[in-house]
């Protein structure tokens, strides 16, 4: 595992996914953001959901995405809703 999966809510899964869309740094994911990264994933995984999108902003916050304001996490619903 790399330097990515050093933050919360990232793991060996979500760390690869990252990577083969060229996010490979930190820097890379705070430059790029949680919505960006995720689209970017989405191209490869029609799969990812809504708790990814989370989890990648809590990592950016350096939190568990569960502990995302309750406004961080409305924003980020509504941009999910606006992408299906």
């Amino acid at each position: 595992m790399g330097e990515l999966s050093k933050l919360p809510n990232i793991g060996k899964v979500v760390e690869k996914q990252l990577n083969d869309v060229g996010i490979n740094t930190v820097d890379d994911l705070i430059n790029l953001g949680s919505k960006e990264a995720w689209l970017k994933i989405k191209e490869v995984d029609e799969t990812a959901c809504l708790n990814r999108l989370m989890a990648l902003e809590g990592a950016l916050q350096n939190v568990r995405w569960h502990d995302l304001s309750e406004e961080d996490k409305e924003n980020l619903k509504e941009f999910y809703n606006l992408q299906k």
